[in-house]
């Protein structure tokens, strides 16, 4: 434990990034430790698909990032990050051939969904409208340290002069209740209602309104972007930030303890039994299972938060192909070709199909799947005259049947991979004839290739846990919960495990970073640090582990 860094940040996904560049701002000396052979987390690019394309691993269109102050605050574009955008953020195809596209352009959406029943454009900017007053609250309230006190005050005197009570309630609406009572026709409920399935919140699921409006807003104020080459180079500017400031990234270091001794963490011990110490802190971009379920021993945990973690709830599953393509995908209706994403959703009914499926634990057997264009967010991605694609489509943790032809059951032999992969390409043949005789080359990612690419991503959950709302805000990832902070002196969670869970935006690693160095104050060290030590295991003891 010679010549030991202030901080140790366990993983190298964003989250794991951005707070060790804040640290390093600081003048933090600080040492990355990743258990891949390269950085990133689910921020991955490669060309592992065919030689000729760019295919990213995991996520692809960054708007949290895009949108995110911690992120745009470390200046990544002097790193060599640039942002490529679409020519539209969002279509859904309809069987009738019709297509609701969110475009960048308010009024260019409104114009689209007013074509599905008149009165819904003005409907829609009536949502954007409330976005431009409530929305910049919204997202400081959404990305800064729980309770966000200064912007929740903000909100709530704009509720109430935007209509108070009777405003909260449309938020706390399920995506389909919003549905009926604001829109006639099909295209902005079932645009919005696929938003908030890209996190598993179902259309019927209690606040899907603001799941799905968040990210339909994000594609009117800064788009979907995409990083120009790759996700990877998100993560390579990052490094490449880090690096400047001093800072280590070493990887193919797994860490398989954090060290505690009299209450607090002074370092780690990584799977090859290096032993580095941390002189100030302890930094986990680990899910909260993993920290609170492996890496520190139980007996420095209290008894209550052993419990709890045992009851922390994953989100959904996930299957993802990647594919290169010979051309562009031929879609029936024109209006996707120009969209980054595409939802392949036949309607609202067709999402509450899915998400009963998935609630039963069954297979679908027609999957509402999310389809990233990639070459068309980005012409580098692919020759000129080709695609680069992917789509992914939510399965249920334990899969217990398959709604389909029982070709799938969880096993994930090869046959099975192939099976739903199948039926994933046959949604995009529904909407596209003549998909498949494009394809040059596919790769599948079942939900274990997913896990053994990223330890965090369990079961092929992407969002380091549910992102519904028992297990947000001072419910991530526990009861009483709600910040960086752990029962453990010198340790934070710096993961989607904590708030404000899931996404791109930095924030779970910035809320980290900062309390890690508000630690460091006299005040905080000697008075604040205990009182809120105490309350913690006071929310968190007392009740027996099972």
């Amino acid at each position: 434990m010679t010549d030991a860094p202030d901080a140790v940040v366990v993983g190298a996904g964003p989250n794991g990034l951005v707070a060790a560049n804040m640290l390093a701002d600081a003048g933090w000396r600080v040492l990355v430790l990743e258990a891949q052979p390269e950085p990133g987390g689910a921020v991955r690019s490669d060309r592992g698909v065919h030689p000729d394309y760019v295919n990213d691993l995991f996520s692809s269109f960054y708007p949290l990032a895009a949108a995110s102050p911690t992120i745009r605050a470390l200046e990544l574009e002097r790193w060599g990050l640039t942002w490529s955008h679409a020519p539209a953020v969002v279509a859904n195809p309809f069987p009738d051939g019709s297509c609701a596209v969110l475009h960048r352009n308010r009024e260019d959406t409104a114009r689209n969904l007013e074509t599905f029943a008149p009165g819904d454009g003005d409907a829609y900017l009536r949502l954007t409208d409330l976005w431009d007053r409530l929305g910049p609250d919204l997202l400081r309230a959404f990305l800064t340290p729980f309770p966000p006190v200064r912007p929740a005050l903000s909100m709530a005197a704009k509720l109430r002069a935007a209509g108070g009570l009777r405003l909260l309630r449309m938020l706390m609406l399920p995506v389909r209740r919003l549905g009926e009572e604001e829109f006639d026709g099909p295209g902005a409920p079932t645009l919005l209602a696929g938003c908030a399935l890209h996190a598993d919140i179902f259309p019927e699921s209690t606040a899907g309104t603001i799941y799905g409006w968040l990210l339909a807003m994000m594609g009117q104020e800064v788009g979907w972007p995409v990083p120009t080459g790759g996700a990877g180079m998100l993560t390579a500017a990052l490094v490449r930030r880090l690096e400047s400031l001093g800072g280590t990234v070493r990887c193919q270091a797994r860490v398989s303890k954090v060290v505690v001794a009299d209450g607090r963490a002074l370092g780690v011990v990584t799977d090859d039994g290096d032993a580095v110490r941390a002189r100030r802190a302890v930094l986990a971009d680990v899910s909260a299972p993993a920290l609170y379920g492996g890496l520190v021993d139980g007996e420095h945990l209290p008894a209550r938060l052993r419990d709890d973690i045992r009851r922390f709830q994953w989100d959904a599953s996930t299957f993802k192909v990647d594919w290169a393509l010979s051309g562009p995908i031929p879609w029936t209706a024109p209006e996707a070709a120009g969209a980054g994403t595409v939802h392949l959703a036949d309607g609202m009914d067709h999402l509450t199909r899915h998400s009963a499926q998935l609630a039963t634990g069954a297979v679908p057997d027609r999957p509402f799947c999310l389809l990233g264009q990639m070459t068309v967010s980005d012409p580098t991605r692919s020759p000129a005259g080709t695609e680069s694609a992917w789509a992914y489509t939510h399965l249920p943790q334990r899969v217990r049947e398959d709604a389909g032809d029982g070709s799938v059951t969880g096993a994930w032999g090869p046959g099975e991979r192939e099976a739903m992969a199948d039926r994933v390409e046959a949604e995009v043949e529904r909407r596209a004839p003549g998909f498949r005789d494009r394809v040059v080359a596919r790769r599948i990612l079942a939900p274990p290739d997913l896990n053994a690419l990223d330890e965090n991503l369990v079961g092929g959950a992407l969002n380091g846990g549910t992102a519904a709302v028992h297990q947000q805000l001072f419910f991530r990832p526990v009861p009483g919960a709600g910040r960086a902070t752990t029962p453990v002196r010198d340790l934070y969670l710096a993961s989607s495990s904590a708030h404000p869970g899931g996404g791109v935006h930095g924030a779970c690693g910035a809320n980290a970073a900062r309390a890690a160095l508000a630690a460091e104050r006299p005040l905080d060290h000697y008075l604040l640090a205990p009182a809120r030590d105490a309350i913690h295991r006071a929310t968190t003891a007392g009740r027996r582990s099972r």
